[in-house]
């Protein structure tokens, strides 16, 4: 018959045994810094192009919104109607130079061409529209840009990551351990996410400024032939 007591320590070293196991099995917790840290200076690039891109995404939507509530406000060309009714060409004039929107500079730029024909009319404000647009496109390609950059730098940390790991490996001759290519790895495989995060945001977010710019486009367009359609009823 076994002694109780062997079989106490027995079991005491079972359940020791079992929690070490337990212990070793169970995952790090690893959070998102972690990773950007292990990363290296691949990932330092990648947000350093993220807050670019959400910096041009914030200016521009804001300038965006802006010109869109302008090109929308049915008032401006209300009152512009009004008065080329009542003959006082001096006071349309005054509030199209007054309204700070790319449709009160293009109707202003209307106003600076009467007495010519009315082909040339509709020549300048089509140039000035188009001046406007430019002007509201500025740096949404760089947008763009870091959306096609993102993966393409995640992908340099992963070709990075793995030459560190074969290099390692190279070093070590017979003596490889798992734990020397981990580090390697483990680089490539967060540049490579960092790399498709970034890319995806930046998507994205050009797609939304490509979105309002047409929006605004549309408006200038509708809003210009309204004005032309003015210029051509009978005084």
């Amino acid at each position: 018959m076994m002694n109780p007591l062997l079989m106490l320590q027995s079991d005491s070293a079972v359940q020791a045994a079992v929690e070490t196991v337990a212990n070793a099995e169970k995952p790090e917790n690893i959070t998102i810094w972690d990773m950007a840290v292990n990363g290296g200076w691949i990932m330092l690039v990648l947000a350093l192009l993220l807050v670019l891109a959400i910096y041009i995404f914030i200016e521009r939507y804001i300038t965006l919104s802006a010109a869109l509530k302008g090109e929308e406000d049915n008032v401006f060309m209300d009152n512009i109607r009004q008065y080329v009714h009542e003959g006082n060409i001096d006071e349309a004039r005054s509030l199209s130079k007054q309204t700070p929107t790319p449709l009160g500079r293009m109707i202003d730029k209307g106003f600076s061409r009467l007495g010519r024909p009315l082909p040339d009319i509709q020549a300048a404000i089509e140039n000035e529209g188009q001046l406007e647009v430019a002007n509201l496109e500025r740096r949404v390609s760089l947008v763009a840009t870091v959306a096609s950059l993102g993966p393409m730098i995640g992908f340099l940390g992963t070709v990075v990551g793995m030459i560190s790991a074969f290099q390692e490996m190279a070093h070590a001759g017979n003596n490889i351990d798992i734990q020397m290519l981990a580090s390697g790895i483990y680089t490539a495989m967060v540049t490579t996410v960092g790399g498709l995060i970034v890319g995806i945001i930046c998507y994205f977010l050009h797609n939304v400024l490509v979105t309002r710019i047409n929006k605004v486009v549309f408006e200038l367009e509708v809003r210009a032939n309204e004005f032309m359609d003015l210029l051509h009823e009978p005084a």
